[in-house]
């Protein structure tokens, strides 16, 4: 449990909110924004002395349930109460895919099946693939543990250079090396350092590629080549949707028309389709 962080970040997140946004009246006499502690502690069920003392770095550690409770009145996001676990001293509750993808980003999925897109965490892990996709790459969604994020296993596992021509693997590392410091700026002692730690614990070539604090190599846009064991290389551009509240966006693959890559293309798609 972190005391100081968990009573900043409930205080920054209390002081976020307005009285209207959580179905409470403002009233004549309030003068600050936000809402007050005894307002949060209302709408959590627990007593106001009770989340004083948080708020004051005193008192015992909150329960997992006083945890999802503040959570949920202060209406954080799935990260920020993935956050607020952390800072609680308890492991960040699962998610299932439903509360991981937004409803209006499952549905853009679902009408995507017959393209290769995927949906990526900020921390490039893959929640859920279309069925072409996973032909182009395999599935990204079988991975436990570390090995959920791609930067993990780019630096750990030979597998996933084998999806780039060899000219191109310096760059592709360079690139989620980049997306990791970006992520570990915001949120050093979570996940990304955790990563971070791992990787520098065990390839050198990570550690030498960290060490360059490169935080814009240019990717998102960027042509991008991949090896197909059947079809030999495509050549695709990937255009990214992001969701913001999220921390993800869809990634979705396409070829110029009218070119190699796209007849290829093509035949992946029709090959997903055949094997189901």
């Amino acid at each position: 449990m972190n005391r100081a962080q968990l009573a900043d970040f409930l205080r920054t997140r209390r002081e976020a909110l307005q009285p209207e946004d959580v179905g409470l009246p403002r009233g004549p006499r309030r003068r600050a924004g936000g809402l007050r502690r005894e307002e949060v502690a209302a709408l959590a069920g627990m007593s106001a002395d009770y989340y004083n003392r948080i708020e004051q770095q005193r008192g015992s550690l909150p329960s997992e349930q006083m945890l999802a409770a503040l959570a949920q009145a202060l209406r954080l996001s799935l990260s920020e109460r993935d956050h607020l676990f952390g800072l609680g001293g308890h492991p960040a509750p699962s998610r299932t895919r439903d509360d991981r993808i937004s409803p209006i980003m499952a549905r853009i999925v679902d009408s995507l099946s017959d393209v290769p897109a995927m949906v990526w965490t900020n921390l490039g892990e893959v929640l859920v693939q279309t069925p072409p996709a996973v032909a182009l790459l395999g599935d990204y969604t079988r991975f436990t543990g570390l090995s959920r994020y791609l930067v993990y296993r780019y630096f750990t596992d030979p597998a996933p250079r084998e999806l780039y021509p060899p000219e191109d693997r310096d760059k592709r590392g360079r690139v989620f090396t980049a997306d990791l410091r970006v992520e570990y700026r915001k949120d050093p002692d979570g996940v990304p350092g955790e990563i971070v730690e791992a990787l520098l614990a065990v390839s050198e070539e990570f550690a030498e590629v960290w060490g360059r604090h490169e935080v814009d190599v240019t990717h998102h846009h960027d042509l991008k080549r991949y090896r197909h064991a059947e079809l030999g290389e495509l050549e695709l551009y990937a255009q990214p949707l992001v969701d913001l509240d999220k921390d993800q966006y869809l990634m979705v693959f396409t070829a110029v028309p009218g070119s190699p890559s796209q007849e290829k293309l093509q035949r992946l798609i029709d090959m997903s389709a055949i094997r189901g």
